[in-house]
Parts: structure tokens; C-alpha cells; sequence
């Protein structure tokens, strides 16, 4: 009979750190060159040879697409040892192929780990999203609510004006309304071109971002590794699945999703305690990118642990070969 393997979330972030760490320093190599599918290939090898040394029995549920789209780290294969508890696993090997190819800030290598079941199976699909940072009643903001009252219900509850609160956007035509919207209540807005994890994240940490709330349409695999950081730093997301066609909503209804038009809570997509890990790639407001000097690598991690909402910032200089 085979005992089920606890999942000791402490002792194996440090090794989930060092799974994004070697994704993002084998990317480094195509910052600024201009290819972004050869920097996110790198960025699978490397991500998939680590998690196969860690003594896990994982998952992957958020990867890089489904098994035929997708040659490695596709959603349902299984990565580790096998010898080690059962896991769940999402990733995202390099959030932000364009900012890498481009040399623009924000890129990461990301990666998200918690007990099989843990987390919410999202169909590669948009996902409409909805972020605040930690110290808000729950129920301040909702997706139900239109941009401008999402705007002043923030602001009433910080006790300022709209004019101080910053919102951060996808920069696609489809916001196009909603920024027309946000822009006539007087708040700024920070446009991004991608990397809506990062997005989702600043607003963790406002007083160093400068960014209070996310909104808008992005993939709904991103969702969850945004609610995976969340769950770790605190604040809120909320999400609701977007479907352009009914092809679409059949891959939600085969990942077992059966009411479409929920709206998800942070623990709704992540229900379990996690770790989370992101290693910057190119320079952002996150996280410094992968600097190099002559003969090393170094790199700047964030590890977070959702059991004790601890946050490291962890610098690793590694020999460059």
C-alpha cells in the first residue's frame, strides 16, 4: 500500500525557484534578438529539466497549451521524479515572449506549484479580469460593477479621490471602451503591451508599483497564475471566463467546467495553500531582468509561500558557460 506524500510546500520552494531561475537565464540569451519563439523554447527546455529533477509526482494543469499544440509542458503531463507527493503545476515559462524578443521591460519566468486539485483547470481561452491589493473588505469591487464605479468604490474605500488611483490595462483594441470609460473618471492608467501576470501582481504591492487595480481581458491560464501570486501576497481577483465562440466554450466544458458564467474568486482558482516563484528576465517594476557581466549570470527571484505569506527576494549568481 503507498502512503500519500504530504506536500511540504517549504521544502521544495527553493527548488521551485531554481526551476524559474533556469528558465529565465536560458531566455536571457534572446533578449533584444528579436525571435520570440526561440526565447520561449529555451525557456520550456530549461523550465522542463528542472522540474524533472524535483522529487514530485506533478501535473502540469496551466502550460503551454494542449498536447498537440504543445510538444513539452503541455497541460497534463506529468513532470518530476514520480517518487515525491502529488502536485499540481502552472507555469508559464516566459510570460512575455514579445518583451524578451523586444528588450521590454516586464518579462518573467513563472511558475506556480500546490496539492494535486489545488488549482482551477482554465481552458486556454480570455478570461475577464478584476484585481485589488491586500487591506479591502471582500466585496469592494466586482466584476459586475462597470469600470467607473469599480473606480470610485476604490476610491471611497481608500478615502481619496479618483484622480489618485491608478488602473492598470492590456493595451488591446478590444479595451478601447472600457479605457474611454476609466479615463473619464479622472484616474491614470498604466497601458501594458503584455505580461498581465506581472500586471495583476503590481497591485500587490502599490506603494512600491504605483498600481491599485488590474482590469480587463486576458488568458484565462494567466488568471490562475495571478490568483497563485495573490494567494501568497494577499488582495483580491476576481474572473469570469469569455468565450468568442462554441468551440471555445466546449474546452471549458471538457476541463469539467459546467457553469460557464461564474465569476471566480482568488479561492475559487487556487483553493489550497501555494508556492509561488518569479524570475525576472528583462528589467521591470517587478523585478530586475538577467544581468550579465563576464563569466556569470545573475538573477532576481520572488518565492512565496501562501501558508505563512512570506515574500523572498532571492539574488542567484551563477557561473555562465
Amino acid at each position: 500500500m503507498t502512503t500519500k506524500q504530504e506536500f511540504h510546500d517549504r521544502m521544495l520552494s527553493l527548488g521551485l525557484a531554481r526551476v524559474s531561475e533556469a528558465a529565465a537565464m536560458a531566455s536571457a540569451n534572446l533578449i533584444g534578438r528579436g525571435d520570440e519563439k526561440a526565447a520561449d523554447q529555451a525557456a520550456v527546455d530549461a523550465m522542463r529539466t528542472q522540474l524533472n529533477l524535483l522529487e514530485i509526482a506533478g501535473v502540469v494543469v496551466i502550460g503551454e497549451g494542449e498536447r498537440d499544440e504543445a510538444p513539452m509542458l503541455y497541460i497534463g503531463e506529468e513532470v518530476g521524479t514520480g517518487e515525491g507527493p502529488a502536485v499540481d503545476i502552472a507555469l508559464d515559462p516566459l510570460e512575455g515572449t514579445t518583451l524578451t524578443a523586444k528588450d521590454m521591460p516586464n518579462a518573467l519566468a513563472v511558475i506556480a506549484m500546490g496539492p494535486r486539485g489545488s488549482m482551477l483547470h482554465a481552458p486556454d481561452v480570455y478570461m475577464d479580469k478584476l484585481a485589488i491589493g491586500p487591506g479591502y473588505a471582500p466585496g469592494i469591487v466586482s466584476l459586475d460593477m462597470s469600470p467607473s464605479e469599480r473606480v470610485r468604490a476604490l476610491a471611497k474605500a481608500r478615502g481619496c479621490a479618483a484622480k489618485d488611483i491608478t488602473v492598470c490595462v492590456l493595451e488591446r483594441p478590444r479595451h478601447e471602451e472600457m479605457i474611454a470609460e476609466l479615463r473619464s473618471t479622472g484616474v491614470a492608467i498604466r497601458l501594458i503591451t503584455d505580461g498581465d501576470v506581472a500586471g495583476v501582481i503590481h497591485c500587490a504591492e502599490a506603494d512600491v508599483t504605483g498600481i491599485d487595480m488590474y482590469m480587463g481581458s486576458g488568458g484565462a491560464p494567466e488568471g490562475v497564475l495571478a490568483a497563485a501570486a495573490l494567494k501568497c501576497m494577499g488582495g483580491q481577483i476576481f474572473g469570469r471566463l469569455q468565450f468568442r465562440n462554441e468551440e471555445e466554450a466546449g474546452r471549458a466544458r471538457s476541463a469539467g467546467i459546467t457553469d460557464l458564467d461564474r465569476i471566480y474568486t482568488r479561492d475559487d482558482m487556487v483553493t489550497q495553500d501555494v508556492i509561488f516563484a518569479a524570475t525576472g528576465v528583462t528589467d521591470g517594476s517587478l523585478l530586475p531582468g538577467v544581468k550579465r557581466e563576464v563569466g556569470y549570470l545573475t538573477t532576481e527571484t520572488l518565492l512565496m509561500r501562501s501558508k505563512t505569506g512570506s515574500v523572498r527576494r532571492m539574488t542567484y549568481r551563477n557561473p555562465s558557460l
